[in-house]
């Protein structure tokens, strides 16, 4: 893979580029990309037929047709926005992997999503089909440039992916629409009630060259934060969810902390740091700094999941972190990643990469079954026996697709892409963020990667090509985690800034080994998150774990679980177990049960507590729940 989500300009100011070329190959990554091709992306039109997506795209493009007189068919305004993330998807899949059927696939909803435009460059079968006379009037609900985001988004791909024009002639025209309507010198002053046409439009001007949509960008980030979408508020919503739900409350040059609706905040976040990136604006780059530092310090969960609260699928107060009310949104770890890789571009921090790797194995990734055909929409790190049953999207069952089905489009085109945000480039050679078998090109070298990662944690790096006239540097990430590693055998302390870098003349065939140190930690809480005081958590490598009932003795209530102060789990790869998985063995106490009565509070304990009996417990990598049967799950245990 030569092409990616993000290609900067040669003006920008960003320390690092993605890399030359991209490939994975084998191992982890390559197994669940496998199945995202094989599985997810291959069943994505189907899904989309029979949610009516693509009805809504061909009633749009016949006005007069049965389809059109049908009517609009789902319940969100947004629903085209689900076709053009599988668009990206199915274009990065290609970019990777030619495949003649899904090239088919793609042209056929590329021409069905041509011929449902307006002349005038409008695009949005919701109020094309249903309320044509609402266009541009419900900018708070109506997510017409959330939608026109991700359309853009989806047309980069497919031009890159494939040289052909047609989308991207697609996105311009109703780029050159909203420019018209809301740009600088738009008939309107708004801005959309849910970011991402921010990033999508710095990368058409990445694509195209055209300066305008890169104006328009800026235009809309510096638009919000002045009360916008509370001053005008939508049909159907009989009060406001509040200036900061929306990220409409203060200006983000000077916005203190992550705000509101996850999701929403993160895209616009992203938007911010490609504008920064292209325009040089050190202040927007403190503001994107600063926010990510409140949001990985007081709103992150372990597993690199955002969102605390259900009502608004939003960040709650510093510290709110309950672990069973998580609301973790797949789509909002997904804009995790693409903020935080943003940034790691832009600064060349190792910091943005831990924890994209963070969310990438734990809070992402458990988003989508092992089969790829079920997924998650929220991620609690703690499941109560005999759960309480949420409706719709809010279940904690695998679900084969949602009435809402943002987040399985979006896994999709980030498995589709992943290759390309393992490696970048700099002025001096390649940079490894993040450990896959496969093989990176960058700063005129190649090298290829061998590595069982996350299970076991040796890194070989082969030098493929290499100047032969100067001197090229090999830098690789240390995670934070990792503490001493083995360069070649020899023991080192992990540099401050994170970054191994080797910096010499390399002859095709050196190679080096990198070893991390994959003993098991025991992770405690930060004080402040009063939900989780008393407990602790394992982890192995970039692994979060949890316990699920199933793998536990009969008649164990997770709740009762007290982990020993001198227990150390001992990790054992099973390859028959999950399609292979490290689990962790270790030895709990079972605490007394609450005493019997009406009223459960009594008086603090000074008599030492009754004995407790052992039982042995299995921990899998929290990615990994939910894919063989229902249950309790906790990641969070209390320590003893």
């Amino acid at each position: 893979m030569s092409v990616g989500p993000i290609r900067r300009t040669e003006g920008s100011c960003a320390r690092q580029s993605p890399p030359d070329e991209a490939r994975v190959t084998g191992g982890f990554w390559a197994a669940r990309r496998q199945v995202n091709a094989a599985t997810s992306i291959a069943q994505g039109p189907r899904r989309l037929e029979a949610a009516g997506n693509l009805a809504n795209l061909r009633a749009a493009a016949a006005p007069s047709s049965d389809a059109a007189r049908e009517g609009f068919h789902g319940d969100f305004q947004f629903q085209d926005s689900d076709v053009h993330k599988w668009l990206e998807a199915a274009c990065w899949q290609l970019a990777d992997a030619p495949d003649a059927a899904l090239a088919d696939e793609v042209e056929r909803l590329v021409a069905l999503v041509a011929a449902a435009q307006e002349p005038d460059g409008y695009l949005q079968t919701y109020y094309q089909v249903g309320h044509p006379e609402l266009r541009w009037r419900e900018l708070g609900w109506g997510h017409e440039l959330y939608c026109a985001g991700h359309l853009i988004q989806a047309a980069v791909a497919h031009h890159r992916a494939t040289g052909r024009p047609e989308l991207l002639a697609v996105a311009t025209g109703f780029a050159a629409h909203i420019d018209e309507v809301l740009g600088p010198d738009g008939r309107l002053r708004g801005v959309c009630g849910h970011p991402g046409i921010e990033t999508a439009l710095v990368e058409l001007f990445r694509e195209t060259g055209e300066r305008r949509w890169l104006d328009l960008a800026a235009t809309l980030v510096d638009r919000r934060g002045h009360g916008l979408l509370d001053a005008g508020f939508d049909r159907g919503h009989d009060r406001s969810p509040g200036a900061a739900y929306w990220q409409d409350h203060l200006p983000v040059r000077r916005a203190e902390t992550v705000t509101g609706h996850a999701v929403r905040q993160l895209y616009l976040l992203a938007g911010v740091v490609d504008v920064a990136t292209e325009t040089g604006d050190a202040e927007l780059t403190a503001a994107a700094v600063r926010l990510w530092e409140s949001m990985a310090a007081t709103k992150t969960h372990l597993t690199g999941g955002v969102g605390s609260r259900y009502e608004g699928e939003a960040f709650g107060e510093p510290y709110e972190l309950p672990p069973d009310r998580a609301y973790a949104e797949t789509c909002a770890a997904i804009a995790s990643i693409q903020f935080g890789w943003r940034l790691a571009l832009l600064t060349g921090e190792a910091r943005y990469s831990d924890l994209v790797e963070r969310t990438l194995y734990n809070g992402f990734l458990a988003g989508v079954a092992l089969d790829g055909d079920r997924w998650l929409y929220v991620n609690p790190l703690q499941v109560r026996p005999g759960h309480e049953e949420r409706t719709g999207d809010q279940t904690v069952r695998r679900t084969p697709w949602f009435r809402c089905a943002c987040c399985p489009p979006n896994v999709m085109r980030l498995l589709a892409a992943l290759p390309t945000y393992a490696a970048t480039g700099d002025a001096d050679g390649l940079v490894l963020h993040q450990y896959a078998t496969g093989s990176w090109a960058a700063g005129g070298g190649r090298v290829s990667v061998a590595t069982d990662y996350p299970w076991d944690g040796r890194i070989d790096v082969t030098v493929v090509e290499a100047p032969a006239d100067r001197e090229w540097t090999l830098a690789l990430r240390v995670p934070a985690w990792a503490g001493k590693v083995l360069l070649d055998g020899v023991a080192l302390a992990r540099p401050e800034t994170g970054w191994l870098r080797l910096t010499r003349r390399w002859r095709p065939g050196q190679r080096i080994t990198l070893d991390l140190p994959l003993t098991v930690r025991r992770t405690t809480p930060p004080p402040r998150v009063d939900a989780l005081r008393g407990c602790l958590a394992l982890e192995r490598g970039p692994l979060v774990y949890c316990l699920e009932a199933t793998d536990q003795p009969p008649g164990v209530d997770l709740a009762d679980i007290v982990v020993p102060g001198d227990e150390r789990p001992v990790a054992e790869h099973r390859a028959e177990l999950l399609g292979g998985a490290t689990v962790l063995r270790l030895t709990g106490r079972i605490a007394p049960p609450p005493p019997e009565g009406w009223w459960p509070y009594g008086p603090a304990a000074h008599e030492p507590p009754e004995p407790a009996r052992t039982v042995p417990l299995l921990a899998i990598p929290y990615h990994l729940w939910a894919n063989r049967s229902e249950g309790a799950m906790r990641v969070w245990l209390r320590a003893g």
